[in-house]
């Protein structure tokens, strides 16, 4: 369940003269004073702008004159009323209705806006605008979300005290209160202010005034190491699970969030490129680059955020033999296109763009090397026929096998087959995989990946050990996911003696993935057992920490307990048919069948092809015996999937089968 990468180091000393003292924020306008180039740069950057109120200055342009967007067959309007901008579009209740905005995130390329709700709640309209176009558009596309579902701007998907606030502002608090289900959310400065990267200021400014002519160093602040930086750009630039709540700069990454990465969820391509909205920080942590030590402000301004120096020479400041690690590299010869063709820019090939939310064009930053082969195989997309879209990927691949030859043929690219073939299920990737976790020349996020994926044959003697192994790794992402990868080896009292030791890890997020594992036996009273309380409790307003509850106390065997966590999960993401499934065998089990398959049906009809939903609907039914209806839901199961394993074995082992 939760996993980590970090790169250790040693807690903020405080010095003498302020040990003890608590931190406290001061705003960036009391930054100016002293530091007036890098507050104005600041003050144009993306971060300064990150959220902000819905004044006439940002708001009038999109709001006036009124006007309206078809979406699907709904219409929302866009207009000022009353000296208010509104929204009219459908809320909570169905009803086509007026909604102030108060409140934008972000400026360029695209604009959203918050309305308040009930229960100090926030929440983001679907409509959006686009500064350059001065158009408005449906964030979602095609993709319609209508009054009550998740995904709905009224829904707990679009919430932005849960999902857009702590990285939109500084030093934001969510402060949910479960027994309300209300937020009373706080924040030391709306946008993405000094503090926000820098730590709290009150006492350096505090420092400063008092002490003006001094060029002693100031006691207050402790410098921050390059690791420490890179940790404070990833809690907004990466994929996470927030454990605590409660991060601040110059804290470790991982004592705080649970790092997303490739796995069966296929939010990465198996070679490591972005699918879903991954954002950077993954991806660079999985590049050579990542690796070999370049972090973010090695290539952007840190006031700014834009790049140091424009087009290949950013990249030739390394590639032209000044960097020990990086190969001296020749453009033209290299990448076979006209320098004055944007087929030479270095980041067209090697940091391909994705556009999400219909406007939002973003660079990977996994440096991939493109490979038609891959896309052939695997349907990995390549950055050849990203550019050259007329173009077929045998035509893509014809020329790189011409210009490269046998380089091709590189570790990257059997590591990506390897994973994909595990991805499947194929156990013909247990040995190679193995040896990709014995190789010191990969890095650790790929150690990772490769731990996921061997967990499926946890119980196998070799990988058995080889997983056991990772539980010692320097590095506390591969540690995490050796943890969660021995679930299926549980049985085992070496295993088992094993992750109670790791309960015991220097690093949270570590602490907590054997706390997942060990979830049956798991002593609350113990440090690990209330770490872990706590990040369920940080995650309680979202249908995914009510459903991590329920799982928790079924693996307890505290079924009529688990249920009332499920219940809320299926209500705040009523089409999603993990909550539901779950939530009708429990209830099966409490003896309200009828009720149970009532869902099963209701669940079938709003996902038709979903093959897990009627292989449920045939476990609840062959174990009272109605086997020939069971029969008809397992085959409609594997009829959705025709490889669905479970239906498959259910089927075999129903009576009657011949």
């Amino acid at each position: 369940m939760l996993a980590a990468f970090v790169l250790q180091t040693s807690p903020r000393a405080a010095s003498p003269a302020y040990k003890g003292k608590t931190q406290a924020y001061a705003r960036s306008s009391k930054c100016w004073e002293c530091h007036q180039v890098d507050y104005a740069l600041w003050t144009q950057s993306h971060h300064a702008q990150a959220e902000y109120a819905a004044v006439p200055a940002n708001c009038q342009a999109a709001f006036d004159p009124t006007r309206s967007l078809k979406h699907g067959t709904e219409t929302t309007t866009t207009r000022i009323q009353n000296g208010e901008y509104q929204v009219v579009t459908l809320g909570i209740d169905s009803n086509r209705q007026p909604f102030r905005v108060d409140r934008v995130i972000g400026v360029d390329p695209l604009r959203q806006f918050l309305t308040p709700a009930p229960g100090g709640r926030w929440q983001v309209q679907e409509a959006s605008y686009d500064p350059k176009s001065n158009q408005w558009f449906y964030v979602y596309g095609a993709d319609l979300r209508y009054p009550g579902e998740f995904g709905h701007w009224t829904g707990r998907g679009m919430n932005w005290n849960s999902f857009c606030a702590g990285c939109h502002n500084t030093n934001l608090k969510k402060n949910y209160d479960i027994a309300t289900d209300s937020y009373h959310t706080t924040r030391s400065e709306m946008g993405v202010g000094c503090e926000a990267c820098h730590g709290p200021l009150k006492n350096h400014i505090e420092w400063r005034r008092t002490h003006p002519q001094t060029n002693a160093p100031d006691p207050t602040l402790s410098p921050m190491n390059r690791t420490q930086v890179l940790d404070y750009c990833g809690t907004c630039h990466s994929r996470a699970l927030d454990l605590t709540g409660n991060f601040k700069p110059g804290d470790s990454f991982y004592d705080h969030y649970a790092l997303e990465m490739l796995d069966d969820s296929q939010k990465w391509y198996p070679d490591g490129q972005i699918h879903d909205e991954d954002y950077e920080f993954d991806s660079l942590l999985s590049s050579r680059m990542g690796q070999d030590g370049i972090m973010c402000l090695d290539c952007h301004n840190p006031h700014t955020g834009k790049n140091l120096v424009d087009g290949n020479d950013l990249c030739m400041r390394c590639h032209t033999g000044g960097y020990p690690k990086a190969p001296t590299i020749d453009p033209a010869e290299h990448g076979h296109h006209k320098l004055t063709d944007h087929g030479s820019d270095c980041v067209g090939c090697h940091m391909p763009v994705t556009v999400y939310m219909q406007r939002h064009p973003r660079r990977d930053h996994g440096f991939t090397i493109p490979d038609p082969l891959l896309t052939r195989q695997l349907g990995i997309p390549n950055a050849c026929n990203r550019c050259h879209a007329d173009k077929s990927t045998d035509w893509a691949l014809k020329y790189v096998v011409q210009w490269y030859g046998p380089k091709m043929n590189r570790p990257t690219r059997s590591r990506a087959q390897w994973i994909a073939a595990a991805e499947n299920g194929d156990s013909t990737a247990r040995p190679p995989l193995l040896n990709l976790l014995a190789d010191t020349n990969q890095s650790p996020y790929w150690q990772a990946v490769t731990v996921h994926f061997l967990g499926q044959w946890a119980d196998e003697p070799a990988t058995k050990a080889a997983l056991l192994k990772q539980l010692t790794h320097p590095h506390p992402l591969v540690r995490a996911r050796a943890a969660q990868s021995l679930e299926a080896a549980l049985s085992d009292p070496e295993v088992t003696a094993a992750l109670q030791k790791t309960l015991d890890d220097p690093v949270l997020s570590v602490r907590l993935a054997a706390a997942w594992t060990l979830r049956a036996t798991l002593d609350m009273q113990s440090r690990a057992g209330r770490e872990f309380q706590q990040a369920l409790d940080v995650d309680a307003d979202q249908p995914t920490g009510q459903f991590k509850a329920a799982m928790f106390l079924l693996a307890r065997q505290h079924v009529s307990e688990a249920l009332p966590h499920l219940e809320k999960a299926a209500a705040w993401d009523p089409i999603s048919p993990p909550y539901q499934c779950v939530r009708a065998q429990v209830l099966d089990e409490l003896g309200q069948t009828a009720k149970a398959l009532d869902i099963l049906t209701r669940e079938e009809t709003a996902i038709p092809d979903d093959a897990h939903t009627p292989y449920v609907r045939a476990t609840i039914l062959a174990r009272h015996g109605r086997y020939a209806e069971a029969r008809l839901a397992a085959n409609r199961a594997v009829a959705i999937q025709r490889d669905f394993q479970p239906a498959l074995e259910l089927l075999r082992e129903m009576p009657g089968n011949h």
